[in-house]
């Protein structure tokens, strides 16, 4: 038996708040998914202008992230990216049609060595939509992980 960790409303509202500052600072409106350790979108916020596609991509990016326990863009790093041709795992996106993004822009939360949940992000470049995602990462770290250290 052991013991799971859930991210909740608040928490996710705590990330979406610090990923959208992030995004504001550099000047990109990004849609930003927060899931849980099911990989279910707990929170989704679409910046005003950010793309109406960017919904469905944060959410798949969360999915992923959360569900295969990794950062997206890890399944096609050149040159060992499992995800690229003749690889092991080429074609895993086809595996959950739309669903399963192997592109950057979704980051696993991890406490305790365990995946409770994901961030997705879309809308940016490929370094944008890191940066989003490791300002949401930053404000778990800080905000999120010593509160649930002490109860």
């Amino acid at each position: 038996m052991q013991t799971v960790h859930r991210l909740t409303l608040e928490d996710a509202l705590v990330l979406l708040e610090a990923a959208e500052a992030e995004a504001e600072r550099i000047g990109v409106a990004e849609t930003i998914c927060i899931a849980d350790d099911g990989a279910h979108p707990i929170a989704l916020h679409r910046m005003t202008g950010a793309r109406l596609t960017g919904v469905e991509i944060a959410i798949a990016k969360a999915f992923t992230a959360a569900g295969h326990q990794r950062d997206t863009h890890k399944f096609n790093e050149p040159p060992n990216g499992p995800a690229l041709p003749g690889n092991e795992a080429f074609g895993i996106n086809q595996m959950h049609p739309g669903k399963f993004a192997i592109f950057v822009g979704g980051f696993p939360i991890v406490y305790e060595g365990q995946v409770i949940g994901a961030v997705g992000v879309s809308g940016g470049n490929g370094e944008q939509d890191k940066a989003v995602g490791a300002a949401a990462l930053k404000a778990f770290e800080e905000k999120i992980a010593p509160k649930a250290a002490t109860t």
